[in-house]
Parts: structure tokens; sequence; C-alpha cells
């Protein structure tokens, strides 16, 4: 028996929503593997300055904050960034592709929703990675 235009659009209407659930649960995973990959990278930055310079153990965020704002955080420090980078263009291309892909992405639909559906939050390493104490 052959279906009626109603009973078309309606099939049309119901793989479009299984298309948008299949690319919101992509989404998902791929913040979530961000996420990952980022708390990974704050644990062991902050780890390699930990032992590389042990008398920051102590210190308070707000003072961690101001060591960095003076030692890192200004043209000096970004001009040896910069001439790192420099000498390893290839290593600082994936990030520096990723920060762009974010930024050409539009935001998922509801976001605050779908954190909340999957249990996931602000908890999973999304501060502002100056935690010292612990």
């Amino acid at each position: 028996m052959t279906k009626t235009r109603l009973e078309k659009i309606a099939d049309l209407d119901e793989q479009i929503a299984n298309i948008r659930k299949r690319q919101q649960k992509e989404r998902q995973k791929y913040n979530k593997a961000e996420r990952t990959a980022r708390t990974r990278r704050l644990c062991s930055r902050h780890g390699l300055l930990e032992k590389m310079m042990p008398e920051i153990i102590p210190i308070t965020d707000e003072q961690f904050q101001a060591f960095l704002e003076k030692a890192v955080a200004n043209n000096y420090g970004r001009d040896i960034l910069n001439k790192i980078i420099a000498q390893h263009p290839a290593a600082a291309a994936p990030q520096a592709a990723r920060i762009a892909a974010r930024a050409d992405t539009p935001p998922a639909t509801k976001p605050a929703e779908t954190e909340q559906e999957n249990g996931e939050g602000e908890d999973e390493g999304e501060g502002n990675g100056a935690r010292v104490n612990g």
C-alpha cells in the first residue's frame, strides 16, 4: 500500500528527529572529550610547575594568580612563548585548530538542559584551573 503525503512527511519528521538526537549525542561526546583533555592538561601542567617549584604548593590561589601575572602573563613571557611556538609550530597546530573549530561551531541548543540530563556540569574540571590547595 502506498503512503499518503502526510505519512511521508511524518516519516521524514521522525528521521529528522532521530538525526538531531544522534547529532546531540555526538556533540556531547565531543564536549566530554574536550573537557577530559583540558582537565588532563591542567593537571599535568600544574603538576610539572609544582615539581619544578615546590615552594608554590602552600600559597593561596590569589598568591598563585599574582605570581603568574608577574612572572608569566606579561610581554616578556608572551615573547618567550611565541618563540617556543615558532620553533615547534606542528605541536601548536592541533590546539589552534580546536580553538578555531570551537569558535566556528554553533552552540548546542539548550546547553543547560543537556548538561542536566547527563548529570554533567561545572564540577568536571571546568573551573579557572588555578586551584592550588586541596
